[in-house]
């Protein structure tokens, strides 16, 4: 298992080293492409089925004044392992919009409170990635359970990632550096 996770951890460091501009391209649940390279300062967060929750908890550390900021992107990659039959996955897709709509509703109040007239659910990004594409141009494996997050700029360099969640002032301290 050590074996196993050191190196995935490898071919990570190895793929995306930080400071590299990498111009990534990923299409999110309601067709939309997303790039890392396209003036939004991008948090990418790769979880599996089994680890979706912790991309809640990852949320969880972005810094107040980055939620409803249009300069400021959050997107789960969920990895599907390539475990999925692919007459299951435009239900899948389905499923996950229908989350995201309910995730919408609940953040309804704290765009409002900010008095931000946009509706929330166009900043909620889902790549459901069944092939292992996705995780692949990340430097990842599709077989991996890892959960990891990627910092980029809004010119695709890549500022920080991290395995696992961050500890707690880290994902601040790289996303004040990926503000300058």
């Amino acid at each position: 298992m050590a074996l196993l996770l050191a190196a995935s951890t490898n071919l990570l460091n190895a793929a995306l080293p930080p400071g590299g501009t990498h111009r990534l391209t990923f299409r999110d649940v309601d067709g939309n492409d997303l790039s890392t390279a396209d003036g939004h300062v991008t948090i990418i967060v790769v979880v599996t089925r089994r680890s979706e929750e912790k991309a809640r908890q990852i949320s969880q550390l972005v810094p107040e004044h980055c939620i409803g900021d249009p300069k400021y992107r959050y997107i789960t990659l969920v990895n599907f392992q390539k475990g999925l039959a692919r007459p299951v996955q435009g239900l899948t897709r389905a499923i996950i919009r229908n989350r995201l709509d309910a995730e919408a509703k609940a953040l309804q109040p704290r765009y409002a409170a900010k008095k931000i007239a946009r509706d929330p659910r166009r900043d909620l990004y889902v790549v459901a990635d069944f092939d292992g594409a996705a995780v692949s141009r990340l430097g990842m494996s599709p077989e991996s359970n890892d959960v990891a997050v990627f910092l980029f700029n809004s010119s695709g360099k890549l500022v920080q990632r991290w395995i696992d969640v961050p500890p707690e002032p880290a994902l601040v301290d790289a996303l004040e550096a990926a503000e300058r």
